[in-house]
């Protein structure tokens, strides 16, 4: 099977075009560092009745994720510098709806990505028990579920012990994507997140958005502005506007292309 490695801010998937057999196991097995390729997951890109292409993400651990947007941007870059789509804006068919694309070119190959990511859903503030204590979280629907956590200092969060407890938590029967932030500006965010099915990533797309929506609900950044969101593995632009519609601004980059005995 011939697949292509790529990463959206560190946050890195496994690509093949065209359907595969058993993708939850094939990607447990791809995606383990030491014994498979590493990744933070696969992704299978197929063709689309309503889009010009559709994609599927299946987490590390094999379960399938509705929608991720790192994921999304290199899916993009896929299709243009393979030749499936020759046009700078493209549509992509998700689990959580079909979302555009504009793609941004240097030297004939997609460098960034800007997602129209739809609208999200922020809900009241949610007070959650852990073994700490009480956490005070909000949660957000980007077409995938999320629970973001204003600190103070990121730099003390036990990131690794807090993600999986919040992640599986009663509140959260589905698990949910969890969300550190901390605001350093009007403009600026720096956040650190625990993936569900994955755990610490470099980076999250959907996070990120979540991230800045939960922090215009509370009045930490204005809607219409441009907010930059530092992750682990570099920036993404966000922007949320009047009405909660999302547009996400990222760079997508090709790793290596390899090919697997299966």
């Amino acid at each position: 099977m011939h697949l292509t490695k790529m990463e959206g801010l560190g946050n890195d998937y496994l690509y093949v075009y065209g359907e595969v057999e058993n993708p939850e196991e094939l990607s447990r097995r791809l995606s383990d560092r030491h014994f498979g390729i590493g990744s933070d997951g696969l992704v299978m890109i197929t063709p689309s009745e309503v889009a010009d292409a559709k994609m599927r993400i299946f987490n590390a651990d094999g379960s399938e994720a509705m929608m991720c947007g790192n994921g999304i941007r290199c899916v993009g870059k896929f299709l243009y510098d393979k030749g499936y789509v020759n046009r700078t804006e493209m549509w992509i068919q998700t689990l959580s709806g079909v979302k555009e694309l504009r793609l941004s070119l240097a030297d004939g190959k997609v460098d960034s990505v800007r997602v129209s990511m739809g609208k999200v859903e922020v809900s009241d503030l949610l007070e959650i028990g852990v073994g700490s204590g009480c956490i005070a979280c909000t949660p957000v629907s980007v077409g995938n579920p999320h629970a973001v956590i204003f600190v103070d200092d990121i730099a003390q969060v036990p990131l690794e012990t807090l993600g999986p407890e919040i992640e599986r938590h009663k509140s959260f029967p589905g698990g949910v994507n969890v969300e550190f932030a901390q605001v350093i500006g009007a403009n600026h965010i720096r956040m650190r997140v625990w993936e569900r099915g994955s755990g610490v990533t470099l980076a999250c797309g959907t996070g990120a958005c979540a991230t800045v929506a939960a922090a215009v609900a509370q009045g930490h950044c204005d809607a219409g502005s441009r907010v930059f969101v530092e992750l682990d593995g570099g920036m993404l632009a966000i922007t949320i506007d009047e009405s909660w519609h999302v547009l996400m601004e990222g760079p997508a980059r090709t790793i290596c292309e390899c090919e697997v005995e299966l």
